[in-house]
């Protein structure tokens, strides 16, 4: 028996270091494909002109040349623009919160006439749109078209972010609402003073779910917003990748070195867009884990 023993572990221990091995394998794999794209950026970015018009650069950057982030950094509109972004992630993550939260308190409460019909309806709209035309006519409409709340109110809720603060909402003890109604509190006061300050974690959550999505947005600005004091850092990127493609599809030698000036430009551009999100993201990456925790979550 000892014996029998021994070798079941033995085996046991064997298997385990081979799947051991190959999740690291793995690991290594998506990571390698998850980092090269932005080491490649940041070569091309810090590289010599005549090494990327040689194309020279695949990993690591040849020579250090960093006038194209003196380039980007003196240009006044991509200031504006960081500018604009702020304020469109600040407000919009403000508003997003503080609808979603509304939203969801209210259709969490087992107590609430209608809550599963209003659900329905909101879960409609995660598959079904009125399209870009009859959005856009919407807008126009509403004396929103060219100005900052047509990156603001569109969208001020997600169906998915409140289905999140719905679920956990309702996994909150009862016991906690029925004490409150009790000593004479209201729903309004129970939400404020008694939720609110123990539901730290889905706040954070959909706060770094809505900022993320506001800081990368473009697409709306691009059909909303055509003022170019009004519209957000993604759209300067935008404009840098038409006019690369421009400069490219012009020819000859002069228009290929400004074509590379641009390209080198345009990778400064994207390192300077994505630092203040990479730079943020390590501290709050168990937020992110910790939503799709309470997703899973089934009433």
């Amino acid at each position: 028996m000892t014996k029998e023993k021994t070798r079941m572990k033995i085996r046991e221990a064997v298997s385990d270091r081979i799947f051991y091995a190959a999740v690291i394998v793995i690991m290594v794999v998506c990571l390698t494909v998850t980092l090269y794209p932005f080491i490649y950026v940041l070569s091309m970015s810090l590289s010599d002109q005549g090494s990327v018009m040689r194309q020279e650069v695949w990993l690591l950057p040849k020579g250090l040349n960093f006038k194209s982030y003196v380039k980007v950094l003196s240009e006044p509109n991509i200031w504006t623009a960081y500018g604009n972004t702020l304020f469109y992630t600040i407000a919009g993550t403000l508003i997003n919160v503080v609808l979603t939260v509304m939203m969801a308190y209210p259709l969490s409460r087992k107590r609430f006439f209608g809550k599963n019909v209003i659900t329905f309806i909101v879960t409609l709209t995660m598959l079904f749109s009125g399209g870009m035309v009859p959005n856009f006519l919407l807008i126009n409409s509403l004396h929103l078209y060219n100005t900052r709340w047509a990156l603001l109110l569109p969208g001020a809720i997600s169906v998915y972010n409140m289905i999140l603060a719905r679920t956990f909402f309702a996994g909150l003890p009862v016991s906690l609402n029925e004490s409150a109604m009790i000593d004479g509190a209201g729903e309004g006061t129970i939400l404020l003073k008694i939720v609110l300050p123990i539901s730290k974690p889905i706040l954070a959550v959909l706060a770094l779910f809505y900022a993320v999505s506001h800081w990368n947005s473009y697409f709306n600005a691009l059909l909303y917003v055509p003022r170019l004091e009004l519209q957000p850092l993604q759209m300067y990127l935008v404009r840098l990748l038409v006019q690369n493609q421009q400069l490219m599809a012009e020819g000859g030698t002069d228009a290929l070195e400004l074509a590379m000036s641009a390209m080198q430009t345009k990778y400064a551009t994207i390192i300077v867009v994505i630092l203040p999100i990479l730079c943020v993201y390590p501290f709050l990456q168990k937020y992110f884990v910790q939503g799709v925790m309470i997703g899973a979550i089934k009433e």
